[in-house]
């Protein structure tokens, strides 16, 4: 555990647990590891209220905090009844986590070296490619839901940890609260095979819960399970598979890396990735697949990337020189560019108080005392209207999903226009720049 986290370790980690074996087992070597090293933990159960024994395993995981002397908060979610049930479930489980861990930026989540088998077998029959197949990462980081701390007290049982770190600035010394815009997810058992971390847990006397949906065959998830077992097919083995594929994601990653430096024309810091054309597609199909995917997943602030075959028409079609719209972004070939921005009916009725939350999950405004009362909003039709000009090399289509600070439906100040008041709205995304800072800021011959 210690090899993820050093050298410098943290001071507060939280540990995500359900009362199922793997994570209890985490639970209790976690204990011993940082009452050692001298690390806090918080502990956070997930009720889904999925099931009428949810509550009841949350009520075991806080009384054996408790013997262990660890603070233990449940944490309830409600289904709004969209999308699939089982997806929202897992993104509700660490969109809830990152709200309530305020300035917590390690959480230990229990998957196990089952898991990375049963998933390799899972995205197998999806037809999923290198990416999919790839062993989950031992540690990560994760983009967190902007807003994090307004999580209603009703949906809260147990303690809170600490709050966004304060940062003041300008000479009146106003401060703001920030919160670590990701979460760094680590995984430290997924060498570990449940069977020996049971064990583990039977040495030491320790108690765990047996969720009943793991046997239930109509969850994908079970079904593979008893495939592996009817076909004698070994969890370490297919969680060998998973690890070369993870070898093999890593070197098509530096292939992209270096493509970016030749391929990436412009880039500016208004949001937008724009390619140079001719290069991009001259690139194998993996590399440039990969990194538009990036740009889609970067430009439009979410933590997935589209699906294969959407991203093959995306990329088809504006190499060929149209339009296309792929997860709230707009994929457009220009006379020598293929521009990825955001799409203005994606962000259309998005509107924050200015010095508030970011808004569209990537644009942090800077307090400014005289715009108190305004809002951030997309520029769009209206906005540009009002505009004296607009600034060159920025086609409408792209300007117009940009943010803009507004009065009601007055136009108060536009930065990429120089409209006016000066003010500063900063682009950082949750999952941070560009690949990972791919892109030059300047062009490399």
């Amino acid at each position: 555990m210690g090899h993820l986290l050093g050298p410098e370790f943290p001071s507060d980690i939280a540990l995500a647990v359900s009362g199922g074996s793997d994570s209890m087992a985490m639970l209790l070597l976690a204990h011993g590891w940082a009452r050692h090293m001298g690390v806090r933990l918080w502990v956070v159960t997930v009720d889904h209220g999925l099931r009428p024994e949810a509550a009841d395993e949350a009520a075991f995981v806080k009384t054996e905090c408790a013997a262990l002397g660890l603070a233990h908060t449940t944490l309830r979610w409600r289904w709004d009844g969209k999308g699939n049930l089982q997806a929202a479930a897992r993104e509700a489980r660490i969109d809830l986590i990152g709200r309530w861990a305020g300035a917590i930026r390690h959480v230990l989540f229990a998957h196990t070296q089952d898991d990375v088998a049963e998933t390799f077998l899972m995205r197998l029959a999806r037809g999923s490619g290198v990416e999919g197949l790839a062993a989950m990462a031992a540690i990560g980081d994760v983009p967190r839901s902007i807003g994090a701390n307004d999580l209603p007290d009703a949906d809260i049982d147990g303690p809170v940890p600490l709050r966004a770190e304060t940062l003041h600035y300008g000479e009146a010394g106003r401060s703001i609260n920030v919160t670590p815009p990701s979460l760094t997810r680590v995984r430290p058992l997924l060498e570990e095979p449940r069977e020996g971390l049971r064990g583990y847990l039977r040495f030491h006397k320790t108690r765990w819960v047996e969720d009943p949906s793991n046997e239930d065959p109509a969850f994908d998830r079970v079904r593979v399970r008893a495939a592996m077992e009817g076909l004698g097919i070994p969890a370490q083995r297919l969680a060998g598979t998973a690890r070369r594929m993870s070898r093999a994601r890593e070197a098509l990653f530096a292939r992209a890396e270096a493509a970016a430096r030749d391929v990436v024309s412009g880039w500016d810091g208004s949001g937008d990735v724009v390619f140079d054309r001719t290069r991009l597609a001259s690139l194998e199909p993996e590399t440039g697949l990969r990194l538009m995917a990036e740009a889609v997943r970067y430009v439009s602030s979410t933590p997935y990337k589209p699906r294969a075959s959407a991203l093959e028409d995306a990329l088809a079609r504006a190499t060929d020189g149209g339009r296309m719209t792929l997860q709230g972004c707009l994929v457009t070939a220009e006379a020598e560019v293929l521009r990825v921005c955001r799409e203005y009916a994606a962000v259309a009725d998005m509107r924050v108080p200015f010095n508030s939350s970011p808004w569209d999950q990537r644009w942090w405004s800077l307090p400014k005392p005289e715009f108190e009362g305004l809002d951030i909003a997309a520029l769009g039709e209206q906005g540009a209207a009002q505009l004296e000009g607009r600034p060159a090399g920025t086609p409408f289509y792209a300007l117009i999903a940009r943010p803009a600070v507004f009065d009601g439906a007055r136009l108060v100040a536009f930065a990429p226009a120089g409209f006016g008041s000066p003010y500063s709205c900063k682009l950082n995304p949750p999952g941070g720049s560009f690949a990972a800072g791919w892109v030059p800021l300047k062009r490399r011959s």
